[in-house]
This record gives C-alpha cells, sequence and structure tokens, in this order.
C-alpha cells in the first residue's frame, strides 16, 4: 500500500547475523533492489528476506523509528522484541 511508509529489517539468508535495517514507501521494490544488489550496503551478503516490517501513516514517525532501530539501545530492543 502506498499510504503508508514502512521500517523494515531484513535478515540475511546468506551471513548469519547479518541484519539491514531501512525505510521504504515501497516494502517489495525496495526488497527486490536489496537481492538484486542495487543497494551497496547489503549486495555483499544477499539473498535478504524481510524479518519484521512495521506500517507508519506518517513518514516523519517512521523515519525516528529507523533512526532509533539504528541505535545500540535500538538495536537492543529489536534484537530482544523484533
Amino acid at each position: 500500500m502506498k499510504d503508508f511508509s514502512y521500517v523494515y529489517t531484513l535478515e540475511s539468508m546468506a551471513a548469519e547475523s547479518r541484519y539491514y535495517v531501512g525505510l521504504t514507501d515501497d516494502l517489495e521494490s525496495r526488497l527486490a533492489k536489496h537481492n538484486a544488489g542495487a543497494v551497496s550496503h547489503t549486495a555483499k551478503f544477499r539473498p535478504w528476506r524481510i524479518k519484521t516490517a512495521v506500517a507508519f501513516r506518517d513518514r516523519s514517525q517512521a523515519a525516528a523509528f529507523e533512526l532509533y532501530l539504528k541505535s545500540s539501545s535500538g538495536r537492543a530492543f529489536a534484537k530482544k522484541r523484533l
């Protein structure tokens, strides 16, 4: 759905304990780009699968949540809860 922004966590199927957190408005298209090697940060550890996706109606709230998940306390939260 285009009405939402998604904060997502990807899990590498090739490398154990490799995760990536991102933000997008089109989750399926973004996953395809990650798996095609079009994203430099994730190309080395593909293929990827979606571990978690959280939808937000407000993009600024989604961006704030993404930033939190990329912090040390956010990574601990994600590891325990997501």
